[in-house]
């Protein structure tokens, strides 16, 4: 089955609750892993995880650990197949759009930010480096600096694209909730990577600025797929140790 289009992840969720509603998988039924919706979708495994995650959201599965994600028993009503659309942009689709606006914008700024703007980041780091990784500043200070960055390039309205891709993190439902899921496998601001970022904006050096954003974003990328994969997989650890136990249990009672 291929789905084509903008948010792949929501078209994967219709279609899901498409043939939830149609019987194809029904109540308490356990669905398929997430290779083999990935191959039957044609889509990439993060997809498929935004889709499971926002349909997980709207109640129509429900994760069981140590087993895996499950039709629920709900009855959903008129168009909650259409409101399983309305989650907006997920966290991979948003550091994706980072990746390419943030790091034509710490290029842009490298060639016209001031010393004072420097030391701002500079402090910002100082910020982020002092407080322990478990303090809401460190996310505070973590903005700060970008945005920083974006008003360094002093163009209004790239300040403003980086602002509201910022703003999405906590407005967007399904972005808020992939990134507090994140944050509950351990994963915080990489603090160590702004690093080479200010760097290349000392040094005024453009090409060295955008490498080093791009590579700090796909950091993220990678910790959100680290954060995602740790639930996935707990669900089959928990779902090979019942098998295991089953097989135990068979085998001591053809062994009486």
């Amino acid at each position: 089955m291929k789905i084509t289009g903008n948010k792949l992840y929501q078209r994967v969720a219709a279609s899901i609750t498409a043939r939830i509603e149609a019987g194809h998988w029904s109540p308490g039924t356990r669905l398929p892993g997430e290779r083999d919706l990935a191959e039957d979708y044609k889509v990439s495994r993060p997809t498929i995880r935004e889709a499971m995650i926002a349909l997980e959201m709207k109640g129509w599965i429900e994760a069981r650990r140590g087993s895996g994600l499950y039709v629920t028993r709900r009855d959903h009503g008129t168009g909650a197949r259409e409101d399983a659309l309305n989650f907006d942009v997920g966290a991979f689709d948003l550091t994706e759009a980072r990746i390419l606006f943030e790091g034509e914008a710490v290029a842009l700024a490298a060639v016209s930010i001031t010393d004072e703007q420097l030391d701002e980041l500079d402090r910002l780091v100082a910020e982020m480096a002092a407080d322990d990784s478990s303090n809401p500043s460190v996310m505070d200070a973590d903005h700060r600096f970008h945005l920083a960055i974006a008003n360094a390039t002093g163009n209004a309205a790239i300040r403003s694209v980086v602002e509201y891709l910022w703003d999405l993190r906590t407005k967007s439902p399904l972005c808020a909730n992939m990134f507090a899921r994140a944050k509950r496998g351990g994963v915080m601001p990489r603090v160590e990577e702004h690093r080479p970022i200010l760097a290349a904006l000392r040094a005024r050096d453009p090409n060295a600025a955008r490498a080093a954003m791009r590579s700090h974003l796909r950091g993220v990328v990678d910790d959100l797929l680290e954060a995602t994969e740790l639930e996935a997989m707990e669900r089959t650890r928990g779902e090979l140790d019942a098998r295991r136990d089953s097989v135990a249990k068979r085998l001591r009672i053809g062994s009486v």
